[in-house]
């Protein structure tokens, strides 16, 4: 499983990619948190909406399992076209946030 470091990396640069972008309102935070031994990559926000209103969230997890890439949150427009663009094929990603009967429909990784 060599392919699992360059996958690691690409996990990071895409992450990173879009936590650059400025959020559209308030006052956020973003954050990539990394834990490579457990192969585990989030993407969490935080921060302050309307002064009052505490956001505290997973934005995107992933965790890499058996050489497959788990997006197991995803709460953008679609972050696995960004892993596909750097070399990640879609039959070594799983959409985990669909339960196991929806995922043959997915075009992706079933497990």
């Amino acid at each position: 499983m060599e392919h699992i470091e360059k996958y690691r990396d690409i996990i990071i640069r895409v992450l990173r990619e879009w936590t650059e972008v400025p959020p559209a309102y308030g006052e956020m935070v973003d954050e990539i948190i990394v834990d490579r031994e457990a192969d585990r990559y989030l993407w969490m926000t935080r921060g302050y909406q309307q002064k009052h209103k505490r956001i505290h969230a997973c934005i995107v997890r992933i965790d890499i399992i058996d050489g497959k890439l788990w997006i197991q949150q995803d709460n953008t427009e679609g972050i696995t076209p960004d892993l596909e663009r750097y070399g990640i094929p879609k039959e070594h990603i799983v959409l985990g946030f669909h339960p196991p009967d929806i995922r043959p429909h997915t075009g992706y990784a079933v497990e």
